[in-house]
C-alpha cells in the first residue's frame, strides 16, 4: 500500500476580535423535550467540544457534525465552558448554530460556526434527541483542569432527562485516566507499571530487560511519550521526571512490532465498524524515527485491514464497552496486544473515510437516527443506557 499523510489542513483558531456574536434563545425546559420526543422530524443532535473555536477541519467531530447537517438534521456544538443550569432547573447551553443546510466539505462548515458573525443560539440542552460527547480531557489539563468533570457532569443531567448521551457519560468518569484499561482482560493487555516513584519505575524496567514505554497516566496525541532501550542510561532519570512531573507514569513492556506502527479500529456499539466491507481502520506509522506513530505527532496512515489477532482483540473488549455505554471507541492495537482504548473523542473517522471511500460517518449518524426512533417507539420503556449500546 502507498502511504499517505493525515489527510485535512490544520488551521489555527480565528482571533476572537470585538465582541461575542450575539446569543438567541429558544425554547427550554419541558416544552422543549415534549417537541423531542413528540416530533417525527430532524434529530436535534448535540457536540459538545474542548471550545468551537479550536476545532480543526482534520477532526471526526467536524466530519459527523456536517454529515447530520446533509442529511437534514439540526446541529449544534457546545463548548466544555458554555453549558448553564437555570433557576428554572434546566439545562441549557450556548451553542453554534450551523446556518446552512448543506455544507460542501469540512472546511466550508468550520468557516461558518467559527467566524465573527456565527450563529450562537442559547439552547435547551435537555430538548435534544442525543447529545455526543466528543472533548478530549488532555487538552485541559493545564489551563482549564475543571472542564472536563463539569462538561461531564451536565452531560450526566442531561441523562436524567432522557437524552441519549454518547459516550455513557457516568462510565467516561471513571475512564477520566488511562486506569480504566486495566479493567479490561489481562489478555489485551501489556504488562503494566503505574507508579509516582522512580525507583519503581526502574525496577520494572529492569524485569523487563531494559526496554519499555513511559507515558502519562493522563494524556493523549502522543504526548510525553517515551521508548526506553538497554542504552537509555543516564537519559532515564530525565524520562522518568517529564512524565511524572504532572501526575502518575504508566510502564509499559516494549512490544517489538510497535517498530512499524500500531493499528487503530474504530468500533461502534462494542463491535467493529465496519460498511460495505470495509473496516474503520488504518495503520499508524513514523518514518521520521520518531517511536510515536500517532497522527499529532507527526505520524503518517495507511489503509488496513484487521487482521486476526486485532478481530480477538475486538471480540474480548466489546463486552465490556458495550456494558459500559461506550458507543464509538478506538482501539490501539499493536501485534496481539491492545496499547490503548480511547473512549473519550476516539478520531479518524475522515481519514478511514478518505482511505476507503466508505461512508462511516453517515453510517454513524444513521444508527443514532436508528436509536431515536427506538426512544420514541417505546416512551421510556428504554433507559439511555440501553440505547447507547442498542
Amino acid at each position: 500500500m502507498t502511504a499517505k499523510s493525515a489527510p485535512g489542513r490544520s488551521k489555527p483558531a480565528p482571533k476572537k476580535a470585538g465582541a461575542k456574536p450575539a446569543t438567541k434563545r429558544s425554547s427550554s425546559g419541558k416544552g422543549a423535550r415534549q417537541a423531542r420526543d413528540d416530533a417525527s422530524g430532524p434529530m436535534r443532535l448535540g457536540f459538545v467540544v474542548n471550545d468551537v473555536a479550536t476545532e480543526k477541519n482534520n477532526y471526526t467531530t467536524i466530519r459527523l457534525a456536517r454529515t447530520a447537517v446533509n442529511r437534514g438534521h439540526q446541529v449544534s456544538l457546545i463548548g466544555l465552558g458554555d453549558f448553564i443550569y437555570d433557576a428554572g432547573g434546566t439545562i441549557c447551553a450556548h451553542a453554534h448554530r450551523p446556518r446552512k443546510s448543506r455544507y460542501k466539505d469540512d472546511d466550508a462548515l468550520l468557516d461558518d460556526i467559527q467566524g465573527q458573525d456565527a450563529t450562537v443560539e442559547r439552547i435547551s440542552v435537555e430538548g435534544l434527541d442525543v447529545l455526543m460527547l466528543r472533548s478530549d480531557p488532555a487538552e485541559e489539563l493545564n489551563d482549564r483542569p475543571w472542564a472536563p468533570n463539569s462538561g461531564l457532569l451536565f452531560a450526566q443531567l442531561a441523562a436524567a432527562k432522557q437524552v441519549i448521551v454518547l459516550n455513557d457519560p457516568m462510565h467516561l468518569t471513571d475512564a477520566s485516566n488511562k486506569t480504566y484499561f486495566q479493567h479490561f482482560p489481562e489478555e489485551v493487555r501489556p504488562v503494566t507499571c503505574i507508579s509516582m516513584d522512580p525507583d519503581e519505575i526502574k525496577a520494572f524496567i529492569k524485569e523487563q530487560g531494559g526496554s519499555a514505554v513511559i507515558k502519562p497516566l493522563q494524556g493523549s496525541g502522543g504526548q510525553s511519550v517515551f521508548v526506553v532501550t538497554p542504552d537509555s542510561g543516564a537519559n532515564l532519570n530525565q524520562m522518568i521526571e517529564a512524565v511524572t512531573r504532572d501526575g502518575y507514569a504508566i510502564a509499559q513492556e516494549y512490544l517489538p512490532e510497535a517498530a512499524k506502527g500500531d493499528l487503530r479500529l474504530l468500533t461502534l456499539n462494542g463491535r467493529p465498524l465496519q460498511v460495505d466491507g470495509h473496516y474503520a481502520c488504518f495503520r499508524r506509522y513514523n518514518d521520521s524515527g520518531d517511536a510515536r506513530s500517532n497522527i499529532t505527532a507527526g505520524g503518517k496512515i495507511e489503509m488496513a485491514v484487521p487482521d486476526e489477532d486485532a478481530l480477538r482483540l475486538a471480540e474480548i473488549v466489546g463486552p465490556k464497552l458495550m456494558r459500559d455505554g461506550m458507543y464509538l471507541a478506538g482501539l490501539d492495537i499493536v501485534g496481539d496486544k491492545m496499547m490503548e482504548i480511547n473512549v473519550d473523542t476516539p478520531g479518524g473517522i475522515n481519514m478511514a473515510e478518505e482511505l476507503t471511500g466508505a461512508d462511516f460517518s453517515g453510517h454513524i449518524i444513521e444508527d443514532l437516527e436508528r436509536k431515536v426512533r427506538m426512544r420514541r417507539y417505546y416512551r421510556g420503556q428504554l433507559s439511555t443506557t440501553d440505547l447507547a449500546i442498542m
